[in-house]
């Protein structure tokens, strides 16, 4: 039946916009060895190249944060989450290395079917990523830049893919 992957991805979808209405708070910062600046953020949102997307990243403590990714093109769609963990790198301000886990959604045409061999018969792929960089805060400005690599692999298609990319965000809190 056709409605059956667009009711799946509406309850997913959904169920990633429960995460973002929970009206996450950011620990204080203090003055300890591992916490961020007084540079640091709680709140961005901005493009991702290569492939484009975008991103939106909110910090729930600290050091954690949720980032969606959601790629579009004209073949489909696919949207990534992921819990992340920041550590400052130490003597260089505003900068930290992070790593992740999540998962992503995506959802493609009959033509994106055709021309990815080695794909199953399924126009919805879901799997798992994972996530390693660098963030850095602009000092002055209300911008945030980062660069990764996002491995991913598709449970229901069954392929691995290397994203990865520059992001660059403007904070929003």
């Amino acid at each position: 039946m056709k409605l059956t992957p667009l009711l799946v991805c509406t309850l997913i979808l959904l169920s990633f916009n429960g995460l973002f209405a929970q009206g996450f708070t950011p620990d204080p910062v203090s003055e300890s060895k591992t916490s961020f600046n007084s540079n640091s953020y709680t709140k961005a949102i901005g493009v991702k190249v290569s492939p484009g997307a975008i991103t939106y990243k909110s910090f729930f403590k600290q050091n954690k944060a949720i980032e969606a990714i959601g790629y579009i093109t004209l073949d489909g769609f696919s949207v990534s989450v992921l819990k992340e963990f920041y550590t400052p790198i130490e003597g260089a301000e505003s900068l930290s290395w992070y790593y992740g886990y999540g998962g992503h959604l995506g959802i493609w045409s009959e033509e994106w079917k055709r021309t990815n061999s080695g794909t199953s018969n399924s126009n919805i792929a879901v799997g798992v990523d994972g996530i390693i960089g660098l963030d850095y805060k602009i000092k002055n400005t209300p911008l945030n830049l980062s660069i990764d690599w996002q491995p991913a692999f598709s449970i229901i298609q069954s392929y691995f893919k290397n994203h990865g990319g520059i992001s660059i965000r403007y904070i929003l809190k």
